[in-house]
C-alpha cells in the first residue's frame, strides 16, 4: 500500500519546508502525499498569497482530515488512496467530527480546506476524486454581524483607557480600536501597519493592504490620525520606519490576542454582549455607514470585500435603516 512509503523519509527536511509551527504531514501521510502537501502549501503562500494565519489553519484542517483517514484505512494514505476515497468515507469523517461535538462552522471550514486541496491536486494531475465535491457541507445558521451602538462604542473607548496598565498602552489600544471602528480595518490589517505608514491628522486617506495582498484607500477621520500620533509620541520603545507600528509592552509586535483579551475585560466590566470583539468594531463601521444611506458597493470597497454578497450580510443588520432610506428616496414610497 502507498501508505508504507514514508517511513524512511527525512522529517527535518519536511519540517523546514512547511515551517516549524505547522503540523508534520509525514506522521499521517505517505511520501508522495507529503510532497504534494508541501507543494500545495507553497502555492498557497506564493501564488494565492494567503496569510500565515490562513495557511496555518489550512494545514491543521488537512492534518486532522488525514489523521482520520489514516485510522479509517488502517495505514498512512498516499495519493492513490485519496483517489479511491468514496462519499461514504468523507461522510464517516464528517460524522466523526459531529460525534466529537465540533461546531458546524468549524466542520464547514475543514471541508472547504479539504476540497481546496483536492481541487489543487486535480489541477496538477496528482489525484482525481469527484466524491469530495458530492459531499454536502453542514448547514450553517445565518450569521448576522453584531454591531455596537454609539453609546456602547464610547463606553469601549472609555474603558480601554481605564484598564490599560500604562498611559502609553491606553493610547495604543485606543488608536488600534479607532482604526477598526473609524476606518473599518480588520485587526490583522491594523497590526500589519508599519511606522512609516502611520496616519497623521493631516492625512485624508489611509492605504490599507488587505487579504490577497490587495490594497485599498480608506478615508481617514482626523480623530484616527490624532490617536495614532498620540500613541507614537508616548511609546517608550524605539521605532524605526519599517518596524510594526503597534508594539507590545516588551517592545515586540502587538498580537491580536492582546486586543481580544482587552475587549473581553471590557465586556465583563460594562456588561456588553459576548459578540463585542475586535471584528465587531469593523461591523459597526459598516453598519453605521449603511444606516446613514451609504451605497453598498462603496461599503464593499471600503471593507475590501472581494464579493458583494459578503457585504450584503450587513443588510440583515439594519433592515429598519434600509426601510428608512427607501421611504425617503424611492418615488413610489414617497407617493
Amino acid at each position: 500500500m502507498a501508505g508504507t512509503a514514508g517511513v524512511n523519509a527525512d522529517p527535518s527536511k519536511r519540517q523546514a519546508s512547511t515551517g516549524s509551527s505547522l503540523p508534520d504531514p509525514a506522521t499521517v501521510a505517505a511520501d508522495d502525499l507529503v510532497r504534494a502537501i508541501q507543494r500545495w502549501q507553497a502555492w498557497l503562500a506564493d501564488e494565492k498569497q494567503a496569510s500565515p494565519h490562513t495557511r496555518d489553519a489550512y494545514a491543521r484542517d488537512l492534518q486532522a482530515f488525514l489523521t482520520f483517514i489514516a485510522g479509517h484505512l488502517g495505514d498512512r494514505p498516499g495519493l492513490s488512496e485519496l483517489d479511491s476515497l468514496t462519499v461514504a468515507d468523507f461522510r464517516a469523517w464528517l460524522a466523526q467530527r459531529h460525534e466529537r461535538g465540533l461546531q458546524r462552522t468549524s466542520t464547514a471550514r475543514a471541508l472547504s480546506t479539504v476540497r481546496n486541496f483536492f481541487a489543487w491536486a486535480a489541477r496538477n494531475e496528482l489525484a482525481q476524486n469527484a466524491a469530495v465535491r458530492a459531499v454536502r457541507a453542514p448547514r450553517l445558521p445565518r450569521q448576522v454581524p453584531k454591531a455596537l451602538n454609539s453609546e456602547d462604542m464610547e463606553e469601549v473607548l472609555r474603558s480601554v483607557r481605564e484598564l490599560a496598565p500604562e498611559p502609553w498602552v491606553a493610547k495604543r489600544d485606543v488608536a488600534v480600536m479607532l482604526l477598526l471602528y473609524g476606518c473599518g480595518l480588520r485587526i490583522g490589517e491594523a497590526l500589519a501597519l508599519t511606522v512609516k505608514e502611520a496616519p497623521s491628522e493631516q492625512d485624508e486617506v489611509l492605504l490599507v493592504t488587505g487579504k490577497g495582498n490587495k490594497q485599498r484607500r480608506v478615508p481617514l477621520l482626523p480623530i484616527v490620525g490624532q490617536a495614532v500620533q498620540a500613541y507614537l509620541a508616548a511609546c517608550p520603545h524605539p521605532l524605526r520606519p519599517d518596524d510594526p507600528l503597534f508594539l507590545g509592552v516588551r517592545g515586540g509586535a502587538l498580537s491580536a490576542r492582546r486586543l481580544q483579551e482587552r475587549l473581553q475585560q471590557i465586556r465583563r466590566l460594562v456588561g456588553l454582549s459576548e459578540s463585542t470583539t475586535p471584528h465587531a468594531l469593523r461591523h459597526t463601521f459598516a453598519t453605521q455607514l449603511l444606516s446613514a444611506g451609504g451605497d453598498l458597493r462603496a461599503i464593499q470597497e471600503l471593507l475590501g470585500h472581494a464579493s458583494l454578497s459578503t457585504t450584503q450580510r450587513y443588510t440583515a443588520v439594519d433592515a429598519a435603516g434600509l426601510s428608512r432610506v427607501y421611504d425617503q428616496t424611492h418615488p413610489r414610497a414617497k407617493g
